[in-house]
């Protein structure tokens, strides 16, 4: 076996010289990652652990190079039956939106230009007065999440001062971010009151003090808790902030601008329906079950959002032409009748089960016989999550291909599905690797079997 020395590592510049001409990257950055692959073969070769000749490592390294110089954000399939998958991307948009977008974004926009007046304009206003109407709300902004919307309006309608919260709505979101830990970022101080299973009316009335500035609801919509349980109904809380003079607030989590169960989905109750309770704030996801991109939206009264719009860190936590252009276009998509035809997450999640069927019976009889029983192919039923913390109880149902590799180990196979031309993730289950159709697009259908066929 050939003893690898650190002379055998090629230079930087010869490594540089040898890849240039197939690599339209700025200077710095090639040499960054020349520099970074080289250093990870010198790690390895001081270990012991390498044993491949000058010529080898330099063939192997121009190779890793010009992989890695692709571009990194990468179209992909999405094999895991999760349509609002967090780690790409949540709410999947539609070649059609993103087309109608891009004439409209090329060059300049009247971002925050009244082309009317000819004066500085509002960026709220292109999405404002339509949020609203979906929403039965006086007014309406977006930013960049949800969490940017609870930090504003906590921030702006009770910094310096106690939010009251039900110790059974002290819910953690994606990535570790907590309400309590939001309330004390926004400048709040929180005040927990209740269990977290049973809290009345009387546990918020008790708590209300002079340095009370806000009570806060929180839709426990990534978690269930069943059994001997009470919460103070939304309605109730806003009398009691009414009585007190207290701003009402609701953290309604994903949203929904439609009644989920008529779409035999859940009973996830739409942000219009909440609104009738009339809170003085509501907060929800823009993307998820709204299909939107990744933005947060407050709406409520007319004299609250105004405010929030003169906070300081609206400046920070405000939306660019991009989200609010795809935004508009995604409110666009809720027309009656055919929503499902026009916002790709609802088409998708939608999809019934017997057609996706059909497509994995296409992709089945489109693979070679071979290919087929070299990888232990079949289809089976199987269930998934909407994702993103939204309809977590829900379970919808879908269909699956199960492999079951002869000649390769099943973490291998997932490994070359991933590094594909066009990669696909799917997931492992009992053994097994999975790809499911739930989350993939029906134009995506001739890409996959394509990347089957090259596994």
């Amino acid at each position: 076996m050939y003893k690898t020395t650190l002379k055998d590592i090629p230079s930087v510049n010869k490594v540089i010289h040898e890849v240039k001409s197939h690599i339209d990257l700025h200077e710095n950055y090639l040499k960054k990652i020349v520099t970074n692959e080289i250093s990870k073969i010198r790690y390895d070769i001081e270990k012991g652990k390498y044993h491949k000749k000058s010529d080898e490592i330099l063939k192997l390294v121009k190779t890793n190079i010009i992989k890695k110089s692709n571009y990194s954000l990468k179209n992909i399939i999405n094999g895991t039956g999760i349509v609002l998958h967090t780690g790409f991307g949540r709410a999947p948009f539609s070649a059609q939106a993103l087309k109608n977008i891009a004439k409209k974004m090329e060059g300049y926009v009247n971002l925050e230009f009244d082309l009317d007046t000819g004066k500085r304009g509002d960026r709220q206003s292109h999405v404002r007065d339509h949020i609203s109407a979906i929403c039965n709300s006086e007014s309406a902004m977006i930013v960049n999440n949800n969490a940017a919307a609870v930090m504003l309006a906590i921030n702006e309608l009770a910094s310096g001062g106690e939010v009251i919260v039900s110790r059974g709505q002290l819910v953690e979101i994606g990535g570790s971010f907590r309400i309590p830990d939001i309330v004390k970022k926004s400048g709040a101080f929180l005040k927990e009151v209740g269990t977290t299973n049973r809290t009345h009316k009387k546990d918020y009335e008790n708590a209300i003090s002079v340095n009370t500035k806000l009570i806060l609801w929180v839709h426990t919509s990534n978690y269930v808790i069943k059994g001997f349980t009470n919460s103070v109904k939304l309605d109730k809380l806003v009398g009691i902030g009414r009585k007190h003079n207290i701003p009402v607030m609701v953290d309604w989590g994903s949203g929904s601008f439609l009644n989920m169960k008529q779409l035999n989905i859940a009973n996830e109750i739409p942000v219009n329906k909440i609104m009738v309770n009339n809170p003085d704030i509501l907060t929800f996801s823009g993307d998820k079950l709204i299909g939107g991109p990744q933005s947060g939206v407050a709406i409520g009264k007319k004299k609250w959002i105004d405010l929030l719009k003169k906070n300081t860190l609206y400046r920070i936590l405000r939306c660019d032409k991009i989200t609010i252009g795809l935004f508009e276009e995604n409110l666009r998509s809720y027309r009656r009748y055919n929503y499902t035809k026009n916002n790709l997450s609802l088409k998708m999640i939608t999809t019934k089960q017997n057609v996706l069927q059909n497509r994995a019976t296409k992709i089945i009889n489109s693979l070679r016989k071979k290919k087929k029983n070299d990888l232990g192919i079949k289809i089976i039923s199987s269930e998934v999550e909407a994702g993103s913390g939204s309809l977590p109880e829900e379970k919808i149902k879908s269909v699956a291909l199960l492999f079951e590799p002869k000649t390769m180990s099943v973490s291998k196979l997932s490994h070359l599905f991933r590094i594909g031309t066009i990669p696909v993730v799917g997931y492992v289950g009992n053994g097994k690797f999975h790809i499911d159709l739930k989350a993939i697009l029906p134009n995506q259908i001739s890409n996959l079997i394509k990347a089957i066929e090259n596994i």
